[in-house]
């Protein structure tokens, strides 16, 4: 049975593209807006708060995994109150390589692994936006095993340490997303799968996209009616059912394309079109490229 979650964040291919050891000393604040640059946080000890744009601030403890998938601004700060002025915090770097917030002669109240992450698929906004815009997970003691691995990789400094963090991230990522309380969570994928009507019909339009699928059928496969099914869906997805699986299919058809491994017929047959032509014309409406442009030009896979 495939995995809709697990195909979304391989469609991703999350990279590790920046990660470095943070330690947090006394009264100390950061604050970051950075464009385009999705941030992550390990909690390895200590505490420390965050506070995220359009999200009440929070306390995070040891073990706690943040992923900020799209770019927001936030503050983080010690747990010791920060002075009056309105002054951030230069992180130091000290000898082991290891960036030390506030004093450096006092043992640390927060070790951190943070991050900016990077999203290999050219249709990574689309994907992005099935996630939920902050994922904070704590309290999970497979996640916890993981940010111990990823804690220790990042210290140790062995020969292949981005590889096996890159994909340690990949992980968490997926660890993460399904510890996440969906039906709490805002409209998209982890509160469309957490619905267990809806549910079996994501996974078939994930199982076998090139079905000529209706909503008729998709409301069958819930036992719901089919206006019952469409308001449902599209409350719980953000997106009409039918709009969801063509964005599905075209983020599938770009990632192929992006491949180089199928000729534009192969990518319209193995993404639901019953043409070349057909494929084509709603590649070009949706992408605003024609498949054999959009393939010369996409950069090569890393």
């Amino acid at each position: 049975m495939i995995d809709p979650l697990a195909e979304v964040v391989a469609l991703l291919q999350p990279r590790a593209r920046l990660s470095k050891v943070v330690s947090g000393a006394g009264a100390w604040r950061i604050r970051r807006s950075e464009a385009g640059q999705p941030f992550y946080c390990v909690v390895l000890d200590g505490s420390c708060r965050l506070a995220v744009d359009g999200h009440q601030a929070m306390r995070l403890d040891q073990g706690d995994f943040v992923l900020i998938p799209a770019a927001h601004g936030f503050r983080m700060s010690g747990m010791a109150p920060a002075g009056a002025d309105d002054v951030d915090t230069e992180p130091v770097m000290l000898p082991d390589g290891e960036f030390r917030l506030g004093p450096q002669d006092v043992p640390p109240d927060v070790q951190l692994l943070v991050g900016h992450c990077a999203f290999g698929s050219p249709d990574a906004a689309l994907l992005v936006s099935l996630l939920p815009r902050l994922v904070h997970v704590r309290g999970e003691p497979r996640l916890a095993t993981i940010v111990q691995l990823a804690g220790d990789e990042s210290r140790a400094r062995r020969p292949g340490r981005d590889v096996i963090l890159a994909h340690l991230l990949e992980v968490l990522l997926i660890e993460a997303l399904r510890s996440t309380p969906a039906m709490a969570s805002p409209p998209g994928l982890l509160r469309g799968l957490a619905d267990e009507r809806l549910a079996p019909a994501i996974r078939h339009l994930h199982e076998d996209m090139r079905r000529p699928w209706t909503v008729a059928e998709l409301a069958k496969s819930a036992a719901l009616s089919r206006s019952a099914f469409f308001e449902r869906f599209s409350r719980a997805m953000g997106v009409a059912p039918m709009e969801y699986l063509l964005r599905w299919r075209m983020a599938s058809a770009k990632h192929l394309l992006r491949q180089q491994a199928a000729g534009v017929a192969e990518v319209a047959e193995r993404v639901g079109y019953g043409s070349a032509s057909a494929f084509s014309v709603a590649f070009r409406r949706h992408v605003g490229l024609a498949p054999t442009r959009y393939a010369s030009e996409a950069p090569a896979p890393a």
